[in-house]
């Protein structure tokens, strides 16, 4: 395909223009601009005819970097003719907070609604959030908080009551690759009067390479218009652009745990090639190679546990491995251990004996334990009966002392450990059934 040229009949911007970056100045001015928020924001959907009908509500804008939520707000703020006033939780204490809610209170006596944007709301305390609730409750702003984080464990239950929560979602390659065009194309705000030739691969690109981030993806263009040589966006300017750059990856948020629990989900169905895909994200992203090396060694004891002890010993040879060679190196290692754990046959079962071991013991407080198997070292406590009757079981026939109990007798008979039929598990299976088979033979009272 051809490269695609921009138009060239509009001035370049100038005075205050000049000094925003593009992803600022190519923000939408109307619903119809914003891309990839169709669910929420397209023709006929509730949110939107209660925006342009100015009937708007407090909410909660809930999605990754560069999906819109400032733009949304920012536009709520313009069909309901209120003031819009900002502030971000990052960079404001409660101080800031109650004086943008004066203001507010200001405005709402003169007979004006405000927009209070908090950005990363997430990041304020409970006081701070608290803060907000009475405001909302009169009507004095119109409430909009923008995380990237989950709501239903970022923000307290009061706030969350008082407001909806809109889940916005990362942007297609293909929306933002329309975003790119209109930023082309535009001679007021875009690069149209750069006269930039630009192929419909290297949009697509560049596209890719914002990873759902629309702000991203315009920021990056813009660094390429700054480099192109001879109004050509070629692929030396293009690779030179796109050098290091990474994907979205929070260290301590959802989307970290999401891709952790990918990873484990992708283990216990015995995928080796999501295993593989969801290690190599978390450590394309950054992720603490000791937690990965950990999470992987949980996945060894409870979902192969018995089935395959070797998965264990891989776990730790894998996290040693890693620890001697560290970054790039040992990575292979985790990618190996990813792969094993997925094909490596499953069970659960010691996982669910010691959960219900456990449930026993709560449950049941502190039994005795048996006399016979107490140790009686003085002879004061041979004279009490510790120890008596035990059977040192190589002594016995076959091994072991079949008749001899080694439960406390509240729970004898009892049974936690329930092998499954799938690797080692099926041969230790066989012979705990003979076991316990020939237990309950030798303890049955004699006619």
């Amino acid at each position: 395909m051809a490269p695609r040229k921009t138009a060239s009949a509009a001035p370049l911007f100038t005075g205050s223009d000049a000094l925003k970056p593009l992803a600022e100045r190519m923000r939408p001015r109307t619903l119809d601009e914003i891309v990839g928020q169709a669910r929420l924001v397209g023709e006929g959907r509730s949110l939107r005819r209660a925006i342009e009908a100015g009937r708007v509500h407090s909410m909660i804008l809930w999605g990754p970097p560069g999906c819109g939520k400032t733009t949304l707000a920012l536009l709520l703020a313009h069909y309901a003719d209120a003031e819009f006033k900002a502030i971000s939780a990052v960079m404001s204490g409660l101080p800031d907070v109650r004086a943008a809610l004066a203001e507010a209170e200001r405005r709402f006596a003169e007979g004006r609604r405000t927009v209070l944007f908090v950005d990363e709301v997430h990041r304020f305390n409970k006081a701070q959030q608290d803060a907000f609730l009475p405001h909302i409750e009169r009507g004095v702003i119109l409430f909009v908080g923008a995380t990237t984080e989950n709501p239903s464990f970022e923000l307290n239950s009061a706030l969350l009551s008082r407001c909806r929560v809109h889940v916005l979602e990362a942007v297609s390659a293909t929306e933002i690759a329309a975003a790119l065009r209109r930023a082309l194309d535009d001679g007021e705000r875009g690069l149209g009067a750069l006269d930039l030739a630009v192929d419909e691969a290297t949009l697509a690109t560049i596209a890719e390479a914002a990873d759902g981030d629309v702000r991203r993806a315009l920021t990056l263009l813009e660094i390429a218009a700054e480099l192109a040589e001879g109004g050509q966006i070629g692929q030396a300017t293009l690779a030179q652009v796109l050098a290091d750059r990474t994907r979205r990856f929070d260290k301590g948020g959802e989307q970290f745990y999401d891709q952790i629990s990918a990873l484990h989900k992708s283990v216990r169905s015995s995928d080796p090639d999501a295993a593989l895909y969801w290690c190599t994200r978390m450590l394309d992203g950054g992720v603490d190679p000791a937690y990965l090396a950990r999470r992987m060694t949980r996945m060894a004891i409870e979902d192969i546990g018995l089935a395959d002890p070797r998965a264990l010993t891989l776990a730790l040879e894998a996290w040693n491995t890693y620890d001697r060679l560290g970054s790039p190196e040992g990575e292979l290692a985790f990618a190996e251990l990813a792969i094993y754990l997925a094909i490596a046959a499953k069970s659960n079962a010691a996982h669910m004996a010691f959960n219900d071991a456990r449930a026993e013991v709560r449950a049941n407080g502190t039994l005795e334990v048996p006399m016979h198997l107490r140790n009686a070292p003085t002879k004061l406590m041979k004279g009490l009966g510790y120890g008596q009757g035990y059977q040192y079981d190589h002594d016995a026939e076959g091994g072991v002392a079949l008749d001899q109990q080694c439960l406390p007798d509240a729970l004898a008979g009892r049974e936690f450990y329930r092998p499954v039929d799938r690797g080692l598990e099926l041969k230790i299976g066989e012979k705990l059934a003979g076991l316990r088979e020939a237990r309950r033979v030798a303890r049955k009272p004699k006619a």
